[in-house]
């Protein structure tokens, strides 16, 4: 694309702070929407995977998170085209009303023992229309917003949009955190989880007539105007060659390793807190809450900075930084937030003595695969309490058994037998495992009194500006890859396949690696090793575009 010089605008007009008010404050509904099943996740998966054990519904409640994030790109194909065909302005105006409408009625599905099978089977549809619906929104709100940014201003203009996705989740954990305060945990698990689900019909009513009033962007009806819309901006997004090669370079040496960043600084960091940690679910929000709330304003830092040196340094020193202290900072969170965990890894080790070829790695994307083997149902139970543990081979053919200090525990095979004898040897096998590593000094829970608050805090806050540096200019960056004709579809797919895919995946994968090696940081190369390949890729292959003209329609 052709550059063009930086322009020397003045403060920001009422016109161009309405363009970006309405679309941040939109957009933060729509993530406020999509974030919620994230942040509840561990009691959906009690109330719509009942008829599983309890680790295998949260498994399962991930993978209905992850289905949210895997259509994403489609969605982006979807909406993209019709964005770059008809108008940035009604598309995504579609795009919140999907998403708000099945946001809603997820707060009033009955759940597993009102109808059974049905309920889960509902959830992950209304997952999927959610993240259809997603697919099409970031790519409209940040053309929209670019296209209205005077040049020179993109950078800052844009980072307004990237505050949304991290506000949108502070939202959604605040109103998690004011009804369970306001009913009780017993209350709000039982019923008043529904609650933050149909307080968004409050928020899409908002939404939709703040965008109602909104006209189009200046580069599109230019480009409408003068007659060169694209009538196929798929196959020329994607068909041509000189446009593919820069949607894979898009995803490759930026998307992927944002994603990445960005979803182990938020949601791996609270999934961590609660599943491996044991942190309490009330004491967790409100230190990741904190840790959002002090972070977000370096996405207008870092976008505005991105002006005046440029997206890529910046977006590529984020990853670098942040696979290079994954391990040293989740490392220090366990020290800070449960000591008493730090203590049992060190001092009482665990052996599992199994058949190797009895174990599989434990990663279910499409959530129909199950891990019957003796070896498979030890691990991802040990993983699931957080105990580290080592591996010994065994003969084939050998039953999996699992040794605490000076106690073996032999796990069972579940393959082929009855349901009933196989829950009733689960509750035995999963009774006298809990009461050993218990007794081996392994908590149940993190103790409140021994979180150190301010240094996990601080942790938090560490990992969440990392997030701001990866995402503050990448909205900025994509929208000038691309030419206006095809932008929004041309941006919204490499987007939406780094963060659906590789994001999206991120805690269904990290939990499969850490039940594989049976090590709680093991997770943590998922995330290093794309950050660290987009920052060659991004390096080597991809140019600078802060100087790029973006009225260019070709």
């Amino acid at each position: 694309m052709a550059t063009a010089p930086i322009a020397t605008s003045g403060s920001m007009t009422a016109e161009e702070r309405k363009v970006i008010f309405a679309s941040s404050l939109g957009t933060v509904f729509e993530w406020y929407d999509f974030y919620l099943y994230g942040s509840l996740a561990s009691i959906i998966a009690k109330q719509f995977f009942a008829g599983t054990d309890p680790n295998t519904a949260f498994i399962f409640a991930l993978l209905a998170f992850a289905a949210g994030f895997i259509v994403r790109p489609f969605g982006a194909l979807v909406f993209g085209r019709l964005g770059d065909m008809i108008g940035r302005k009604y598309t995504f105006l579609v795009t919140i009303l999907i998403m708000g409408g099945s946001t809603f009625c997820v707060g009033l599905l009955p759940n597993y023992e009102s109808i059974g099978i049905a309920a889960p089977v509902i959830l992950i549809s209304l997952r999927i229309l959610q993240g259809l619906a997603l697919g099409g929104e970031y790519g409209g709100a940040a053309t929209y917003v670019a296209e209205h940014a005077p040049h020179g201003k993109r950078g800052s203009f844009t980072a307004w949009i990237q505050t949304t996705a991290t506000l949108g989740l502070f939202l959604s954990l605040m109103v998690i955190l004011g009804t369970r305060t306001a009913i009780g945990e017993e209350e709000f698990s039982a019923w008043g989880w529904r609650v933050p689900f149909l307080v968004s019909v409050f928020l899409l009513a908002i939404s939709v007539w703040i965008r109602l009033s909104m006209n189009e962007s200046p580069a599109f009806a230019k480009m409408k105007a003068e007659g060169k819309t694209s009538k196929a901006p798929l196959t020329e997004s994607f068909g041509q060659w000189k446009n593919l090669k820069i949607v894979i370079l898009a995803l490759l040496g930026l998307t992927a390793g944002q994603a990445v960043v960005w979803y182990t600084g938020q949601f791996y960091a609270l999934f961590f807190l609660q599943q491996t940690l044991k942190v309490d679910g009330a004491t967790a929000n409100i230190l990741i809450a904190a840790s959002l709330l002090i972070g977000t304003p370096f996405f207008l830092v870092f976008g505005s900075l991105s002006d005046k040196i440029g997206r890529k340094p910046i977006i590529l020193a984020g990853c670098l930084i942040a696979a290079l202290t994954y391990f040293p900072i989740f490392s220090a969170l366990t020290h800070y937030a449960n000591p008493a965990l730090e203590a049992a890894l060190k001092n009482a080790p665990v052996v599992v003595t199994a058949d190797p070829d009895d174990c599989q790695f434990q990663f279910n994307p499409t959530g129909t695969k199950k891990f019957t083997s003796s070896c498979d149902i030890v691990k991802a139970k040990l993983a699931a309490a957080s105990v580290n543990y080592s591996n010994e081979a065994a003969p084939a053919g050998t039953i999996a058994s699992v040794k605490v200090g000076d106690k073996v525990i032999a796990s069972y095979n579940a393959k082929g037998l009855p349901k009933d004898e196989a829950t009733a040897k689960d509750k035995a096998f999963s009774k006298e495992l809990a009461d050993s590593i218990k007794a081996a000094g392994y908590p149940p829970k993190a103790d409140p009194a021994q979180i150190n608050k301010p240094m996990v805090l601080l942790l938090l806050f560490i990992l969440v500006l990392y997030v701001t540096m990866v995402y503050g200019p990448i909205a900025a960056m994509l929208v000038e890859m691309f030419p206006t004709r095809i932008r929004y579809t041309s941006m919204s797919l490499p987007y939406h396949i780094g963060n659906g895919w590789f994001g999206g995946l991120l805690p269904t994968t990290a939990f499969a690696l850490v039940a594989f090696k049976g090590d709680i940081y093991y997770g943590l190369w998922y995330p290093i090793v794309i950050a660290v390949a987009t920052f060659i890729i991004g390096m080597l292959f991809v140019k600078e575009t802060k100087d790029n003209d973006i009225y260019a329609a070709d």
